[in-house]
């Protein structure tokens, strides 16, 4: 692979030189404080990528410089690095299109699903958005919740079935979250059975799922590393060329694109007026509401057959990966907090039995809205465990960046606001936001849902879409499914911690982690320690818990 790579990377480097000495914009915060590289070529892009746990050294960089600094990217370039609540605030709300994705790392979501909302951007972003918007109202969330139990009183019967002739079980429940996350979004949003949980080990879509964000940028070699930073620099014509590079992980996009399409394709010709338009008047799932209000719109707005298959190709990734890895790590942190588990487990059992007082059998969206500890145990674990950890923005003309968190300068200055010119990079890390000590608290590295109990959100800069926080990023990018998430979330929370009781695998002591928050390019992804050839993992003990 890396004399093929090494060749590749060589070409595209001698290519993009003429694009990056003419594109490279003027140094405005030279005075900002950062740590020295290591290397011209790489960076901290390479320190960034071998780090134990993601967020170690952006930890250390935070308590040396505070909540804005200046680290070097690849090939020279100077970087902003910031996790200021004011700076957020500016970028992804006040300023909207103004900052705009980096093109190298945004590449890497047009490689793996096509010209999908996450990838577009400017007009063509606000085109995907208003045909989007529809189909993720408030209204049309909520009437997923039945679907939300059925689904997850499916995975509880596996469960059961597991521990029918054994006290106690070690289950990879993220593998087990994937699946029932893949069976809901396939439901919820095309009205199509994935059969994940059915088919278990024989669903061809799981398993090709399965460990994909880990493969799009887990301990990417240094020849990938910097053949990537070409691409700032690199025309889309020349970039979409390396869908077919025939080495890993180029070769793994591939594969799962072209599988998925057979998917896409099927569910959507089911969804034309011609095949049953009956039916399609009353279908409530998410691709027939874009599909009918895409067919609906201008003829120049509206989104070709490639873009819709992206769409439900970036929903199907996007829409079961993320709240699998969540809920997993809030299980595991329950694990490790037995006392709140339990805790959690009383409201749950209080709020079951208000239901089956009321004459019901099943929790109504208002009975899991008022089971707070529940929602902070959720909302805590978004916190701590951001499944995107940071995105890279670059200025499209020149502005100054506010701070709510003054920073001192090389010279001793104080700064308040840092100028900014157009081309700049700047990379918003969402997990050291998501722990910063003046907006969590002083105990902002430990997993503690009450402090959502004792925070007065008033006296926060107003940023993220839920609890004001950047997991599900913000503004006019922030992720256009994130109350199908949450609602999700309750719906596996409130079933699962009800019927189990879950621990840490056998020999490892509370508290301590043996789960790695691994860094995969700007994604996090569960390692077990020492074991890299279990791939994503994230094991439990789980028993009945009556």
């Amino acid at each position: 692979m890396l004399p093929s790579l090494v060749v590749v990377a060589g070409f595209a480097i001698g290519l993009s030189a003429v694009f990056f000495v003419l594109s490279r914009p003027w140094n405005a915060f030279r005075t900002i404080r950062g740590p020295s590289a290591l290397s011209f070529l790489l960076g901290h892009e390479y320190e960034l990528s071998r780090q134990d746990e993601v967020g170690d050294l952006e930890s250390k960089w935070l308590r040396e410089y505070g909540p804005t600094w200046r680290i070097s990217g690849a090939l020279g370039r100077d970087v902003l690095m910031t996790a200021d609540p004011k700076a957020l605030q500016h970028i992804y709300h006040k300023s909207g299109y103004n900052y705009s994705k980096q093109k190298a790392q945004n590449h890497m979501g047009w490689l793996v699903a096509g010209p999908n909302i996450v990838w577009t951007q400017g007009v063509d972003h606000q085109r995907h958005r208003k045909l989007m918007n529809p189909a993720f109202s408030a209204a049309q969330l909520r009437s997923f919740l039945p679907l939300f139990q059925r689904t997850t009183y499916n995975l509880m019967e596996r469960w059961k079935s597991e521990l029918s002739s054994r006290h106690e079980v070690e289950l990879m429940v993220n593998t087990w979250l994937s699946r029932v996350a893949l069976d809901i979004i396939g439901e919820a949003a095309f009205d199509y059975d994935y059969k994940a949980l059915d088919d278990a080990e024989d669903s061809a879509l799981a398993k090709a799922y399965h460990g994909l964000f880990k493969d799009a940028g887990y301990m990417l070699p240094r020849t990938l590393l910097l053949f990537r930073a070409t691409w700032d620099y690199l025309p889309f014509s020349v970039l979409k060329l390396f869908k077919y590079i025939p080495l890993h992980p180029f070769t793994r996009f591939r594969s799962v694109n072209d599988m998925y399409a057979t998917y896409g394709e099927r569910i959507l010709r089911e969804k034309r007026p011609e095949v049953d338009a009956e039916k399609r008047v009353h279908s409530k799932d998410i691709i027939s509401i874009l599909v009918k209000a895409n067919e609906s719109s201008d003829a120049k707005t509206r989104l070709n057959d490639e873009e819709l298959v992206a769409q439900m190709f970036i929903l199907t990734l996007a829409g079961h990966e993320t709240t699998a890895t969540t809920v997993s790590f809030l299980l595991y942190e329950l694990a490790r907090k037995p006392e709140y588990q339990a805790r959690m487990r009383q409201e749950i059992m209080e709020a079951r039995s208000r239901v089956l007082d009321r004459g019901d059998t099943e929790f109504r969206m208002d009975d899991l809205d008022e089971m707070t500890l529940c929602l902070n145990a959720i909302k805590e674990t978004l916190r701590m465990h951001p499944v995107v950890t940071q995105l890279p923005r670059v200025a499209e003309k020149d502005d100054v960046l506010p701070l709510a968190y003054p920073v001192v300068s090389t010279s001793g200055e104080v700064i308040t606001e840092v100028p900014i010119r157009k081309g700049q990079v700047v990379l918003t890390t969402f997990a050291t936001y998501n722990r910063l000590p003046q907006v969590w608290g002083d105990d902002a590295d430990v997993w503690n849902p009450d402090r959502f109990s004792r925070l007065d959100g008033g006296k926060q800069t107003f940023v993220g879409v839920f609890a004001n926080l950047m997991t599900f990023s913000a503004g006019t990018r922030a992720c256009i499914g994130w109350r199908f998430a949450i609602i999700e979330m309750q719906v596996l929370a409130a079933e699962l911690v009800g019927a189990f009781r879950f621990s840490l695998p056998e020999g490892v002591e509370a508290g301590k982690t043996e789960v790695r928050r691994a860094p995969s390019g700007n994604l996090m992804v569960p390692l077990v320690r020492g074991k890299p050839e279990l791939g994503t993992a994230l094991p439990l003990r789980v028993v009945l818990a009556n």
